[in-house]
């Protein structure tokens, strides 16, 4: 189809440059004498096509869909589609253990300041968790602090957790953090998922705090 309509294009062009050129005719006498050629590019070049450009998609979102806006380092900045307002955003991070398998994800948003808590974390891991061992979350090997588990979904069992501003500088300090749960299925072992805080600073401090 292309070809084909280039091919017309290109004839189009070439016939109107003809009206330029001359044709030889045989005089009376046996010799040639030039005059112009009629001028046919009028009559013969068809009508240039309507072309469709294409429509950019990208921009097509629907309400509530999520995004990638930018990544930072490890983060990722992921926002919702508001198509009343400006799309809210939270930080996140997938959580892999030793074997680089998937395991959990952490996402983080900050708060209006004023609030005991400056960021809200959500934290997902595997419904095969021993939710009585609770989580806990370290940063460089330091003390860690436990959070309990808010309820089990489809997607995993989740806990929704407070950051003071203090524990923020901490990961902005920090090198990684360490989240570790314990597998029901072997209650006597832990599984430990490192949290990189390479571009933590520059991913929180582009968020907008939450209304």
């Amino acid at each position: 189809m292309k070809a084909e309509l280039l091919k017309t294009l290109t004839f189009a062009t070439a016939m109107t440059l003809a009206g330029t050129a001359f044709a030889q005719e045989t005089a009376t006498d046996g010799a040639t004498t030039e005059e112009p050629a009629t001028d046919t590019a009028t009559d013969a070049a068809p009508a240039a096509p309507a072309l469709d450009m294409g429509t950019d998609t990208t921009t097509e979102r629907q309400p509530g869909q999520t995004y990638v806006d930018e990544v930072f380092g490890d983060w990722e900045r992921k926002c919702a589609h508001n198509p009343n307002g400006d799309d809210p955003c939270q930080i996140y991070q997938l959580l892999k253990d030793q074997n680089d398998n998937p395991v959990a994800e952490i996402s983080m948003l900050r708060l209006p300041d004023g609030g005991q808590a400056a960021a809200g974390a959500t934290v997902v891991v595997p419904l095969e968790t021993l939710l009585t061992q609770q989580l806990t979350i370290a940063v460089d090997g330091g003390q860690s602090r436990r959070y309990e588990f808010r309820f089990c979904a489809q997607l995993g069992c989740i806990a929704q957790i407070g950051f003071t501003g203090a524990e923020i500088a901490s990961f902005k300090a920090g090198v990684v953090a360490k989240a570790t749960i314990v597998p029901a299925a072997a209650p006597d072992q832990k599984v430990e998922l490192p949290v990189s805080l390479s571009g933590f600073t520059a991913a929180y401090d582009s968020l907008v705090p939450a209304n």
